[in-house]
C-alpha cells in the first residue's frame, strides 16, 4: 500500500512540477512580450513627437516665407 501511495505521490509531484514550470515559463514570456510592447509604444510616442515638431517647424517656415513674399508685392 505504501508503494502505491509513494508512486502516486511521485507522479502527482512530477505532474505538479511540470505544470508549475510551464506556468513560470508562460509568465516569463508574457513579461518579455509586455516589455517589448512598452518599448515599442515609447519609441512610437517619441518619434511621433519629433515628427510633429518637424512638421510644425516646416509649417512655420513656409508661413513666414509666404508672408515675406506677399509683403514684397
Amino acid at each position: 500500500m505504501t508503494d502505491s501511495q509513494s508512486k502516486a505521490r511521485e507522479q502527482a509531484e512530477s505532474a505538479f512540477g511540470k505544470t508549475q514550470s510551464q506556468s513560470l515559463a508562460r509568465n516569463r514570456i508574457n513579461s518579455e512580450i509586455d516589455a517589448v510592447v512598452q518599448q515599442r509604444e515609447e519609441k512610437t510616442l517619441r518619434l511621433r513627437a519629433l515628427r510633429l515638431e518637424k512638421e510644425a517647424e516646416l509649417a512655420a517656415s513656409s508661413a513666414s516665407a509666404g508672408a515675406g513674399k506677399s509683403a514684397r508685392k
